[in-house]
């Protein structure tokens, strides 16, 4: 297992910043997942981490080797690509194992790993194939296979699973994360997918900008955001964030109970409850097991996540109330107040 650290990494083009001095430790045989909307660095970090691109400036740690001035081939890594990247020419066997051909590994140790890898990733009666001949979740387990096969212990990722359907993504998700598990590999992996990132990582760093918004466990990120945008950004609806006119919504008499700029509640936090906040609903959207409702509370809108068997429709009074822990406060820069 090898850990990962960056140290002060900027990436500059002319007068263009993806990244601005970017700190970030990832420890051995996590899943690290790098989160964010696009263009706000994620692909970039990963890239200078692999070695295909190089950083304008700072360090990059491997196992506790600098490898910044490294090409990739002695970085100990492996990368699996978003488009698959498989020769059509080529079997599945051959596809596996090009990288340690090209490496004149001995024909008895290829065989052998890729005896345990086709094996490992249940690929045994497929080694004769050629891509088109694929599913694209088999498509996806062969690049897999060709990065494991390598037998590195870093494993770099950048959206592999964007191009499988929804419900082959959520069981790769699965099958991914347990061989991570079961390998001890520190994987970095790239999504703008919250979803995946709060379902498969031990750590999701959350860039914006080219800056790291946030960094640790999936549930402090969504328990405890940083700012404005981690609050928004993670969570399906995203956190409700209201203006505040001394301690109550702007323009209602709702008080709150906080000392900031901006209030924040989790859609699924807010409960119905005739003797609560005066509201409005605006909207309501059916999703089967849950009902969103948007309601207006004095100028500002909050959503509501409530059960699906509840009924409401446009125009209809409701009171809202949420427990005082579920209150969060941020200052006028966005930044949450402790």
């Amino acid at each position: 297992m090898s850990s990962i650290v960056l140290a002060g990494v900027s990436k500059s083009w002319g007068s263009s910043t993806a990244l601005h001095a970017i700190d970030l430790q990832i420890e051995a045989g996590t899943f690290c997942v790098l989160l964010g909307p696009s263009g706000c660095g994620k692909s970039t970090t990963l890239r200078i981490i692999a070695g295909l691109d190089n950083a304008t400036s700072g360090q990059v740690f491997i196992d506790g080797r600098e490898v910044t001035g490294l090409p990739p081939s002695k970085r100990g890594i492996a990368m699996v690509f978003q488009n698959y990247a498989l020769f059509p020419h080529l079997s599945v066997a051959d596809n596996i194992t090009f990288g340690l051909s090209v490496r004149k590994t001995p024909a008895d140790e290829l065989a052998a790993r890729l005896d345990r890898c086709a094996r490992l990733l249940g690929l045994e009666g497929l080694l004769a194939r050629k891509p088109s001949q694929l599913s694209g979740g088999q498509q996806q387990r062969v690049a897999l296979g060709r990065a494991l096969v390598a037998e590195a212990k870093v494993c770099l990722m950048d959206e592999p699973l964007s191009n499988l359907d929804a419900q082959l993504r959520q069981e790769m998700r699965r099958e991914l994360r347990d061989l991570q598990k079961q390998l001890g590999l520190t994987v970095v992996y790239v999504t703008h997918d919250q979803a995946e990132a709060m379902s498969m990582a031990d750590q999701v760093v959350l860039l914006n900008r080219g800056h790291v918004e946030q960094s640790g466990p999936p549930r402090e990120l969504y328990a405890r955001p940083a700012t404005t945008f981690a609050a928004r950004f993670v969570g399906t609806p995203p956190m409700n964030l209201a203006a505040l006119e001394g301690d109550r919504i702007a323009g209602s008499s709702a008080a709150v109970g906080l000392s900031a700029a901006t209030f924040g509640v989790r859609p699924e936090a807010i409960r119905l409850d005739p003797a609560g906040h005066p509201a409005r609903v605006e909207s309501a959207e059916y999703l089967g097991a849950d009902l969103v409702l948007r309601c207006a509370i004095g100028s500002q809108h909050l959503l509501v996540r409530t059960g699906g068997q509840h009924r409401a429709e446009s125009g209809q009074q409701v009171g809202l109330r949420w427990a005082a822990e579920d209150a969060h406060g941020f200052d006028a820069e966005g930044r949450r107040i402790h």
